[in-house]
């Protein structure tokens, strides 16, 4: 366990090189091997589980829906046209950002044994939580009617923005993954 743990290690240094030769506190981060991403019996309940499809077949739905969303959206803002269809796309990408969640947090029970906040996937989750925020905002936003529209485009952007950092964190694991396939227990 020892090996898979980041080490801090605490140096007082006297050659500052601007002068002064006050002693300061620098901090440096060794590790060793990185911890796989799955057990080998996570890995299995991660294979034999039929959500692991499901998030393999919504997870690029989604990212369709948010490009030709995205698109929508962005002609709105330019041109002033295309409000109901550029509000429809929004629509259904959360539609299916609220999908994926909710099977996400079942794959994740199938595979780690917890809803959601599974070690593995701790922070994907909490930043899914800010998506899902964003998305909800501008749900409610649409839905009080208090909002101008060049406004709930924006409050879409923000959503749409924190969703391919969330995206690109899922395709980081997944890369990872895939790289301890490779690597011998």
């Amino acid at each position: 366990m020892v090996d898979t743990l980041h080490h801090r290690i605490t140096v007082y240094r006297t050659d500052i090189p601007w002068g002064g030769g006050t002693p300061r506190m620098q901090t440096t981060t060794t590790s060793g091997p990185k911890p796989r991403l799955y057990t080998a019996e996570e890995r299995a309940r991660r294979d034999a589980s039929p959500w692991t499809l499901v998030q393999g077949i919504l997870a690029p739905a989604q990212f369709l829906a948010f490009v030709v969303s995205l698109v929508l959206v962005l002609r709105f803002l330019w041109t002033g046209e295309g409000y109901v269809a550029a509000t429809v796309s929004i629509l259904v990408k959360t539609g299916f950002l609220y999908l994926i969640m909710v099977t996400g947090a079942i794959w994740e029970k199938a595979v780690f044994g917890q809803y959601l906040f599974a070690p593995a996937f701790f922070w994907e989750d909490v930043f899914s939580f800010a998506v899902i925020a964003l998305h909800t905002l501008y749900i409610f936003a649409l839905w009080a009617g208090t909002v101008a529209p060049g406004t709930l485009m924006l409050i879409a952007l923000a959503a749409y923005a924190a969703y391919v950092v969330n995206a690109g964190q899922f395709l980081l694991k997944l890369r990872r993954a895939r790289l301890d396939q490779g690597v011998p227990a």
